[in-house]
């Protein structure tokens, strides 16, 4: 059995692996953009426990200041207490605000003035209406944006075994659901927003960031692969009875130090060429 998670707790789980999977040369023409005594303004959008900020904030220049937005106060107060000890690259001083607010609804007046707008692991959680208003909202206000860990539906597992694409495309499947009205973008909303982008004329860098979970990775994939199961089958509920043997081969696996997962994500950043 694996422990259930909170969500803070399911996003410090998987912050080292979003980390390392990042990709860090879309970093240096953003570092080249935030020129002058500041302070640089970031706006960090669904920012959970603040991951994006700590993995980010000390490979810029300062000093910075920070706002980040979510509708949870308790994962915004983890937010700001993590970015406390954090510096610039130059030991620049790194401050941060809290906004609790609705992010599908912000407009370019609300993002004025910002350096950069951030976000991590969030747009294939959104709609393609939401996603435009986005991509609208940043252009309008004239801002780069570095969109990162979003995904993109292609898992690889190491030793393979013959139901891993039947579970797969249920997964993606439950990734596109409509909740409560709401048409879900999930592994298509890269190419959403980098169209979205290109309607403004903005261009848009693209690059790969693959989790590689490896035996010392085991909690972090189990974890995973638990909740990537539960949504197969919450899609196709035929597929839960073979999910229950899938489950117990690949737990028999990580125990012997055997599993290996790669989950493919993309990274995106938009008018900072």
């Amino acid at each position: 059995m694996i422990d259930e998670l909170t969500f803070a707790d399911w996003l410090r789980l998987r912050e080292d692996a979003d980390a390392a999977a990042r990709a860090v040369e879309l970093v240096d023409p953003v570092r080249r953009r935030l020129t002058g005594p500041g302070p640089h303004v970031i706006h960090d959008l669904g920012t959970g426990t603040g991951s994006m900020g700590r993995w980010l904030a000390p490979q810029l220049p300062g000093p910075q200041h920070w706002v980040m937005y979510d509708r949870d106060d308790d994962l915004l107060a983890r937010a700001t207490a993590g970015m406390a000890a954090v510096a610039a690259v130059d030991g620049g001083a790194v401050t941060a605000e809290t906004r609790r607010t609705d992010i599908t609804r912000l407009t370019p007046a609300d993002l004025s003035g910002a350096a950069l707008v951030t976000a991590s692991a969030l747009l294939d959680m959104l709609t393609e209406a939401e996603a435009q208003r986005m991509v609208d909202a940043c252009a309008g206000a004239g801002c780069p944006a570095l969109f990162m860990v979003s995904v993109v539906g292609r898992v690889r597992f190491a030793p393979a075994d013959p139901l891993d694409a039947e579970f797969t495309e249920a997964f993606n499947a439950h990734q596109r659901r409509t909740t409560e009205g709401r048409a879900l973008l999930g592994p298509d909303a890269v190419e959403a927003v980098v169209d979205a982008f290109g309607r403004h004329g903005v261009p848009v860098q693209v690059r790969s960031s693959p989790w590689r979970l490896g035996a010392e990775d085991s909690a972090l994939a189990l974890h995973w692969l638990a909740g990537w199961l539960e949504a197969a089958v919450e899609t196709r509920p035929e597929l839960a009875e073979a999910a229950v043997g899938y489950a117990r081969r690949r737990r028999s696996e990580a125990a012997e130090g055997r599993l290996h997962v790669e989950v493919d994500h993309t990274d995106l950043l938009a008018g900072c060429g």
